[in-house]
């Protein structure tokens, strides 16, 4: 199966393994290939003990790869998560996440017995509070490192096939651009400068449509738990029969500078924001 299709069906069953748990960030946890975290509600791998999930290995399909990638055993994320954990958590029910903590989108509840219709809506028809609280949400993930994610700062073998683990901290936010960018960035083959630049698995594949579809569940899913407010949905720009970008001005996402262009205006919110983002 190509790299591309197989983190697409990754992103729709078990997105949240698709990075890395903090709980399996360690040398014990790489060298045994295990990321099986203990469910705090009941203090059992996976909450095996409450039938949230078990801990057992990774399945992957045994299609061969696509002639759009003809490489076979050189990128960490081939056969995800093989390469770093080839036992997970496989979550029951309605539960999903490293560990079966959570609900799967749109269930909610302590035993995510819930079923709830999240109402999206256009950003240019949000009331003034509504916008407000939804740039809050987006400085509150841009300022709060992940309680629950790290990202990677070095491939498989440059952390010594897992006895010297590369990991870094960032913020609720900035993991999701991470996220973007792992998924999408050039196939590494080892050695310097070694690199696969024909391909993206983000954007020019099958995945491209249902990926990002998963993706912003997630995102919203990890705003809602750091803001308590499940009611909290992503809002949408119709951009169809835009003339301009409606939403590229201060009140919204930031008008351009008024002497350059390639940066945002400081009357923008977010002109503050820094660059955390470290990019392998």
């Amino acid at each position: 199966m190509p790299i591309g299709t197989f983190l697409c069906l990754l992103a729709l069953v078990r997105l949240s393994q698709q990075q890395f748990p903090r709980a399996c960030a360690t040398a014990e946890a790489l060298l045994s290939k295990e990321c099986c975290p203990i469910w705090e509600g009941d203090g059992s791998q996976c909450g095996q003990a409450s039938g949230r999930g078990s801990c057992q290995d990774v399945t992957i399909s045994e299609a061969p790869d696509g002639p759009q990638f003809p490489h076979s055993g050189v990128d960490d994320r081939e056969q995800w998560p093989v390469v770093f954990y080839n036992r997970t958590c496989q979550c029951a029910g309605n539960f999903m996440g490293f560990n079966c903590a959570d609900c799967k989108f749109g269930f909610f509840g302590p035993n995510c017995e819930e079923w709830r219709v999240s109402i999206r809506r256009n950003i240019l028809h949000l009331t003034s509070s509504e916008k407000n609280k939804f740039i809050a949400y987006l400085n509150l993930a841009k300022n709060t490192i992940s309680k629950d994610f790290v990202i990677a700062t070095g491939t498989y073998n440059q952390m010594n096939n897992g006895s010297n683990p590369l990991f870094r901290d960032i913020s609720v936010y900035d993991l999701f651009v991470w996220m973007h960018y792992y998924t999408s960035r050039d196939a590494l083959l080892g050695g310097t400068d070694n690199v696969w630049r024909d391909i993206d698995f983000a954007h020019e594949a099958p995945a491209f449509l249902p990926w990002h579809r998963a993706f912003l569940l997630l995102w919203e899913h990890e705003i809602r738990k750091l803001s308590g407010d499940d009611s909290f949905t992503i809002p949408y720009w119709d951009w169809r029969d835009a003339e301009s970008c409606d939403v590229c001005t201060d009140e919204y996402m930031g008008g351009r500078h008024p002497t350059n262009p390639n940066i945002l205006s400081p009357a923008s919110f977010f002109s503050s924001w820094q660059d955390t983002f470290l990019a392998l």
